[in-house]
């Protein structure tokens, strides 16, 4: 049983997990447990796998009549969650972080069926904390986790990722055709999530003349929130070398094109650049808990992994940042070597090997 979700940071690595066990393991049965009204109740049946919904949410951070709801939602979810575990009988149960991992998890415990917990960030979530406390493994994604989990119990693993982004060789050509790029420009890729980030969006508005007056292109995935409003823009900008796109689906060849890379700092985003491998600028999104993005992106730009630049300060200086780093050649080639040797390419399989150990 796998449970959690509600970001497509949570989702993604939970369904690389279930594909990887199921390609060792083809005869066993998959069941995850997500949260109703939540990404990974249409993101998991895409996949080929059975969900169940809980009714569990989050509390709001601010003052709000659904925080008076969520005792009796929490206490729904986890009489829930009891019957699931008793209905299905699962040899173990995984842990990806978002709202109904807790329930689950909890009730796994309870009910001494082993449990493994997956941590993407590099800053330990609450609900992780809790639930570290009696699960059997920890698989963390960063290094010196052990400021949150029991040493004795941590896997250093990495975060899954999907496979099309583990070997980039011989796609470059194929990539520039597939977006319309000019092979004779740099390309600054932004990502700004599925959904998008103002922010990110903001800057490229702000400086994308400038952007084509040095002769770059830019590959940029806006998001749907953002989309009719960024194409108008652009539309009345009249520069033809802001190639805009409401969510880019072909990451592998958006990587391979790209010479610089714009992004959040989200974990998953942060683990499928370090297996890129390629110059990247994090902005981190200041709008999560514990500011975890901004976390993440510092434990890599301490081994000088890559750059940052606060969200307070993008607006106005993402040009400058990019130019700056496309033409200190050596800057770019030690940011690229060194994000890619923290890169983990095979952290499904070592997920599945510590679940194979959990229920030998």
């Amino acid at each position: 049983m796998i449970s959690g979700g509600g970001t497509g940071g949570h989702i993604y690595p939970a369904i690389a997990i279930a594909n990887a066990w199921k390609e060792k393991h083809p005869s066993s049965e998959i069941l995850f447990v997500g949260a109703l009204g939540k990404m990974e109740m249409q993101k998991v049946p895409e996949a080929g796998y059975k969900i169940i919904g809980l009714p569990v949410a989050g509390l709001q951070r601010s003052l709000s009549l659904e925080n008076l709801k969520f005792p009796f939602k929490l206490l729904k979810s986890l009489t829930q969650a009891s019957q699931i575990i008793k209905d299905f009988d699962p040899d173990a149960v995984v842990g990806v972080g978002g709202y109904a991992s807790g329930p689950v998890l909890y009730a796994a415990q309870r009910k001494g069926i082993p449990t493994l917990v997956q941590e993407q960030n590099s800053y330990a979530g609450l609900t992780n904390k809790i639930l570290a406390k009696r699960a059997k493994k920890i698989c963390v994604a960063y290094p010196e986790m052990d400021r949150f989990f029991p040493a004795d119990r941590i896997a250093y693993t990495g975060n899954p990722v999907r496979k099309d982004i583990l070997d980039l060789s011989g796609k470059r050509e194929k990539a520039l055709a597939h977006f319309g790029l000019d092979p004779a420009k740099k390309t600054l890729l932004v990502l700004g999530g599925s959904l998008g980030a103002r922010t990110l969006n903001q800057a490229v508005l702000k400086d994308m003349r400038k952007l084509d007056e040095e002769g770059y292109q830019v590959l940029w995935q806006c998001g749907k929130f953002y989309f009719q409003e960024m194409k108008s823009k652009l539309a009345d900008s009249g520069l033809t070398t802001i190639h805009l796109h409401e969510f880019i689906r072909e990451m592998d060849l958006a990587y391979a094109a790209a010479n610089v890379i714009v992004s959040r700092a989200g974990a998953l985003s942060v683990s499928e650049l370090s297996l890129v491998g390629k110059p990247v600028i994090f902005i981190p999104s200041p709008n999560v808990a514990e500011d975890h993005q901004t976390k993440n992106a510092m434990a890599y730009v301490i081994h000088e992994a890559a750059l940052l630049l606060r969200d307070s300060e993008a607006v106005g200086a993402l040009e400058q940042k990019v130019n700056e780093l496309i033409k200190d050649s050596r800057l770019s080639e030690v940011l690229g070597k060194n994000i890619k040797n923290l890169a983990k390419p095979y952290a499904a399989n070592a997920i599945v090997e510590e679940i194979e150990q959990l229920i030998a």
